[in-house]
């Protein structure tokens, strides 16, 4: 039976993105492909390991108590990394008339493809590389992003004061190349341990008057909200 590593699930407010202020329940998966920067989720608290149906009894309790909830965000980590025990989760999740709201590193396509009949919002980041000091994954972006425009999709990145105008411009061009009105958020970077440059307010207007120019005219600069609210 497949079962997945999660360090925590619980009810909050969504901070990020296009739904910014949704009542949601977290599935926090461990693990993470890549190594940001300025990743700011802990890696060294407690992980249990679920079954789906497990999972989906978690998620029933926490709604009963918490709900109505909006949906339910996959998050981590990188929840792709256990697609085989999402094949057998999301269709019980379908089946309860729970909304799944899937956030991704978007560099895993062929781990999207198994699975995107069953997701409903796609919350995919860009990897700029002089955000995250990666390499560039802007082949897998868009393999990743033409799966993705099947659903509810948008993109966000993370902006730092290290991030290159080059970079924007080839965020908003991939995204011209599937589809123009998909959704661009530019999220100004938060102070986390070994991070602490923080991206200027004239550099956000400069990156967004770039994304506007290029016609991706659902751009916007969204702070991550739960962290003005000071809430989980």
């Amino acid at each position: 039976m497949q079962k997945a590593e999660i360090t925590d699930i619980f009810s909050s407010v969504q901070g990020e993105g296009i739904f910014a202020g949704a009542l949601q329940i977290f599935i926090r998966f461990k693990r993470c492909n890549m190594a940001c920067a300025f990743c700011d989720t802990p890696n060294d608290g407690m992980v249990k390991e679920y079954s789906p149906a497990a999972l989906m009894h978690e998620i029933k309790t926490l709604d009963e108590s918490k709900g109505p909830h909006h949906s339910v965000s996959l998050t981590g980590g990188e929840p792709l990394i256990y697609t085989g025990f999402l094949k057998s989760f999301l269709p019980l999740l379908k089946k309860e008339n729970f909304k799944s709201y899937l956030e991704t590193n978007g560099t895993l396509p062929n781990e999207l493809a198994e699975v995107i009949d069953l997701i409903d919002i796609v919350a995919m980041d860009f990897k700029l590389p002089s955000s995250t000091g990666q390499r560039a994954c802007w082949k897998e972006h868009l393999e990743f992003l033409k799966i993705a425009a099947r659903k509810k999709v948008f993109v966000k990145s993370v902006i730092a004061a290290d991030t290159k105008k080059d970079d924007i411009e080839k965020a908003v061009k991939l995204i011209r190349m599937v589809n123009k009105n998909i959704p661009f958020i530019m999220q100004p970077a938060e102070v986390v341990k070994n991070f602490d440059k923080k991206v200027s307010s004239s550099r956000l207007l400069e990156f967004l008057d770039i994304a506007v120019k290029h016609e991706v005219e659902n751009s916007r600069v969204i702070p991550q909200m739960h962290k003005v609210l000071g809430i989980k």
